[in-house]
């Protein structure tokens, strides 16, 4: 098994597990925050979503990512080793496209510390799309569903609004 750390749409454990993605062999492990200096950005576009996506970079300000820990199988993380008919982790995040996988130290409320597979943008886009209301409800409601905080939360919206200010209204911001 890989331990793989999700900050995106994969938050939610549906979306995850859904039969487009890994089809229920992700397995929930925990939630953990980076243990370097990260933050949530909205860089890379997606084609499949037509829109901005979520990514992280190094933070200069000291601030941390949250995510969600999964076991993952680890024939299920290359496209070379993914049996036929299932989807790889590497082709769900487009890995060599828009992503690339990236290996980070995480650390659990337990103050335990293990290093995590993730995937960050390869090439940063210059010219921001923007992200989509439905995409920024994926990660809401998987931070949710794993009871991360809602400072946290708060911090993801704000990173939403700085990088698409006009996918969320002050209004919208509470409504999520």
């Amino acid at each position: 098994m890989t331990t793989v750390f999700q900050y995106g749409s994969n938050t939610l454990e549906s979306e995850i597990n859904s039969k487009k993605r890994l089809n229920g062999a992700a397995r929930f492990v925990g939630i953990a925050e980076t243990v370097e200096p990260y933050e949530l950005v909205f860089d890379v576009f997606s084609n499949n979503r037509g829109c901005a996506m979520a990514n992280i970079v190094t933070s200069h300000e000291g601030k941390k990512v949250w995510g969600i820990l999964y076991d993952v199988p680890d024939n299920l993380i290359s496209r070379q080793t993914t049996p036929k008919g299932s989807k790889s982790f590497d082709a769900i995040e487009g890995e060599g496209v828009n992503h690339r996988r990236h290996c980070l130290r995480v650390r659990k409320p337990n103050g335990e510390e293990l290093i995590a597979l993730t995937y960050v943008t390869l090439k940063p886009t210059k010219r921001l799309k923007r992200a989509s209301i439905d995409y920024v409800r994926l990660i809401i409601s998987g931070l949710r569903e794993h009871k991360i905080s809602d400072e946290y939360i708060n911090q993801v919206k704000q990173a939403v609004k700085k990088h698409s200010p006009s996918v969320l209204s002050l209004t919208v911001l509470y409504i999520f």
